[in-house]
């Protein structure tokens, strides 16, 4: 059974890294809803290719500009989801917010 953020059918095509994120997440929030949040950190329209878009990113692009590229999507959600996506928004932050931890802890 996989989580919030990889669908059991797309996890072919998720990174060894993707499922690891997923098992610490769920660990460290057990209170987060499973199976169906997909479309918080797994959208499907970003799952149709043999990499997903944001393990190309964290691949291409330097250390500050994927950190950046995560803190502008963490202040996009945040600002906006009173408004348009409700705590969906809160949880997409979320995962940016986690994303761009782990990268500027990385070497």
């Amino acid at each position: 059974m996989m989580g919030c953020f990889i669908k059991d059918d797309d996890a072919q095509h998720v990174s060894p890294h993707m499922k690891q994120l997923e098992m610490e997440f769920h660990e460290e929030h057990p209170q987060q809803p499973g199976p169906g949040m997909d479309e918080v950190n797994h959208p499907s329209h970003y799952t149709t290719g043999d990499i997903e878009v944001i393990d190309y990113l964290r691949d291409k692009l330097t250390k500050e500009e994927f950190i950046g590229y995560c803190t502008g999507n963490v202040m996009k959600y945040v600002s906006r989801w009173r408004h348009k996506g409700g705590t969906e928004d809160l949880r997409k932050a979320a995962v940016y917010q986690r994303w761009g931890i782990e990268r500027a802890e990385s070497d």
